[in-house]
């Protein structure tokens, strides 16, 4: 039977975690979540926040936990929690990312590993969300959140004489998660999970530095920054049944900045 596309788009009767849940981009995955049906697990390193957070999203059943992507020991138990308190999980987006604040010119071995150990965080998620889907014989659908900057380099001008230029660290990470992403994709595919990669383009927050902004703009196609709205519609497309044949792929969404 033919599904109409209320009914592909519907994320009723599921369970979404959503690390970084409570950040510029990660409240707008929540709602986009929320309003779609599915009940959201919303992560931060606050549990304070991500409680707020969770109760401020629309239905029921919301809850906040606190995770630390760089212990393993929280990793495991934040994935327990979420089942035990929700009986399953059929979405998981990996969008936490602890930021990196130093560039190529001063960033050093540690800096960068730190910043690389997110890429660790997302995979260690995703194998135990794989290994829950496979346990209790349903499907996923995995969302790792990349960036343009994991496929593209920044402009050295934007940034000149207003704050450090794109770290060199931000950019290994994000490409190397683009990367795995297919690489898991073909692994898990017939355990039924499927793996795909949202890269957000310019989407700068509201403490981003206004003339740096400005400068942004004049690099996209479009003259303007994205508004984290504007992302929800290939979220829902990658988390729902209207993407059920979609896997392996790094959908961008950038006003046309990679088009260039």
């Amino acid at each position: 039977m033919t599904k109409t596309n209320q009914q592909l788009f519907s994320l009723q009767n599921r369970v979404a975690i959503v690390t970084g849940g409570t950040g510029h981009l990660g409240t707008a995955f929540c709602q986009t979540l929320a309003e779609a049906g599915s009940r959201v697990v919303v992560t931060s390193r606050s549990l304070e926040k991500a409680q707020l957070a969770a109760e401020k999203l629309p239905g029921d059943g919301h809850i906040g936990l606190s995770l630390d992507h760089k212990n393993e020991l929280s990793i495991s138990t934040v994935m327990e929690d979420a089942i035990n308190s929700c009986g399953r999980i059929d979405i998981l987006v990996n969008n936490g990312t602890h930021g990196a604040s130093d560039d190529w010119t001063t960033v050093d071995q540690q800096q960068f590993n730190d910043q690389l150990a997110n890429a660790s965080a997302y995979f260690l998620l995703g194998r135990l969300f794989r290994d829950h889907v496979v346990e209790t014989k349903r499907s996923g659908s995995l969302i790792n959140i990349g960036s343009m900057y994991g496929v593209v380099g920044s402009y050295p001008d934007a940034y000149d004489g207003i704050c450090n230029a794109s770290p060199a660290s931000y950019h290994a990470l994000k490409g190397g998660i683009i990367h795995m992403t297919r690489h898991l994709a073909v692994y898990w595919a017939t355990d039924g999970v499927r793996v795909n990669c949202l890269s957000p383009g310019p989407f700068p927050g509201p403490n981003a530095p206004k003339e740096m902004v400005e400068r942004l703009q004049t690099k996209s196609p479009m003259s303007r920054m994205g508004a984290p709205d504007e992302l929800k519609g290939a979220l829902l497309l990658l988390a729902s049944d209207a993407g059920s044949y979609i896997t392996g792929q790094n959908i961008i969404v950038d006003g046309g900045w990679t088009a260039w």
